[in-house]
């Protein structure tokens, strides 16, 4: 038996990045940046009002007040979208919308609020100091700002920002493309009535989901039976489609672990058993001509889960180019006590919750099987508690992994 660090360290070493693609915006979404970005423009690119009002010189409303208002002659309107730059003379005010180009001559806006709102003449009750609701150019981005940096994982504001400074495609580390595989012939499809000594698959939806959470993009095969040559055969026809694999059952020790069986054969793919509960049998390795990374994990759901948050999410991480490959950890008070298997690593499904003085507290989010599915649902955290440690007391402070939907 070897320990969950070691096993970790086998899969990562076993994968890597994926090579950068070239990608319009929108298919670029939530990858990661291969480049730096330099901006070739200004942003914003010309002087620009950030409000509906009045372009004036300072000078011309300096006295203006509530009670002693300025009026002024109304010589222009600019809209939004206006493309020509245009002149304030002195003495004079021009209508200027949200967005619209700021006259050569004025120095700030005064806005509609502060006016009766006047079209040919206006008169305007509050004085502006210099730059006032002006966005000067250039004052967001500057040409030649390095605007994003390699390793950013780009989201809604990053792709307006990369449109914004001219950029229609990019090129960012391509997102794994995962195959799921569910293996036993007591598995029916969802929405399948399972007769009696059937089970739905539900590890099947549950790998797919998190492989999503991690950042690829998966494909979920549907059941392959517990028969060598059906599971030998559906993955080989599989792996066109797959960066990596991932498999659900058949690891264990029975006559019909039909997943440790073929393998084997091949004799690409380590099996053993890591020091860790739930998920002590796992399998990883290559196969296929072009070497293709596969995870073998156990079939209980929460061992399933919790394996493939322990190995299979860093290392989809690692080939999507992340730079955080592991989910961030908090520390919280145990609110019960609780038994951990000596010599293994226990990852206790649990439930976080913070107290209303603000202490981070944490129970167990109810039994601790390997089949329960209730209890992982509700779980927003893994309690990880050390080899050493065989049982937490009630108040004990415990390390915590939390399982942030859609934590990048």
């Amino acid at each position: 038996m070897i320990g969950v660090e070691d096993h970790l360290a086998r899969c990562l070493d076993g994968v890597q990045a994926l090579d950068p693609i070239d990608l319009a915006l929108l298919e670029a979404q939530d990858c990661v940046l291969t480049e730096d970005v330099v901006s070739p423009l200004d942003l914003p690119g010309f002087d620009n009002s950030a409000m509906d009002g009045y372009a004036v010189t300072v000078a011309d409303v300096s006295g203006a007040s509530a009670t002693t208002p300025v009026e002024l002659p109304v010589v222009g309107d600019i809209a939004a979208g206006s493309t020509r730059l245009q002149q304030l003379p002195s003495g004079q005010t021009m209508r200027i919308m949200t967005g619209a180009p700021v006259p050569a001559g004025a120095q700030a806006v005064v806005p509609v609020e502060d006016s009766d709102g006047g079209v040919h003449t206006v008169r305007l009750t509050a004085a502006a100091e210099n730059g006032q609701h002006v966005r000067v150019a250039g004052s967001d981005v500057r040409c030649g700002d390095v605007v994003l940096t390699a390793g950013t994982l780009l989201g809604p504001a990053q792709l307006a920002l990369l449109a914004a400074v001219g950029r229609a495609r990019v090129r960012v580390h391509a997102q794994p493309r995962v195959v799921v595989l569910s293996t036993g012939s007591e598995l029916v499809d969802p929405g399948v009535a399972p007769a009696f000594g059937q089970v739905v698959d539900s590890n099947g939806v549950m790998l797919t989901a998190a492989a999503i959470d991690a950042g690829a993009r998966p494909y979920r095969v549907g059941v392959v039976r517990d028969e060598a040559g059906a599971f030998l055969q559906t993955l080989t026809d599989q792996l066109v489609r797959a960066d990596l694999v991932v498999t659900t059952g058949g690891v264990s020790a029975g006559a019909y672990d039909t997943v440790k069986e073929v393998l084997r054969g091949l004799g690409t793919v380590w099996f053993g058993k890591v020091a860790m509960q739930p998920g002590m049998p796992q399998g990883f390795g290559t196969v296929g001509p072009d070497g293709t990374p596969i995870f073998t994990l156990p079939g209980n759901p929460a061992s399933a889960y919790v394996s493939f948050e322990m190995f299979v999410r860093p290392a989809i991480r690692k080939m999507a180019g992340h730079r955080g490959l592991f989910r961030r950890s908090e520390t919280a008070t145990a609110l019960e006590s609780w038994s951990s298997p000596a010599g293994k690593l226990q990852l206790a499904r649990a439930e976080l919750g913070t107290t209303d003085d603000g202490e981070r507290v944490v129970r167990l989010a109810g039994a601790q099987g390997s089949y329960v599915l209730g209890g992982l649902a509700r779980a927003s955290a893994l309690v990880v508690v050390p080899e050493a440690v065989t049982r937490v007391a009630e108040g004990d402070q415990v390390r915590c992994l939390v399982l942030d939907r859609r934590s990048r």
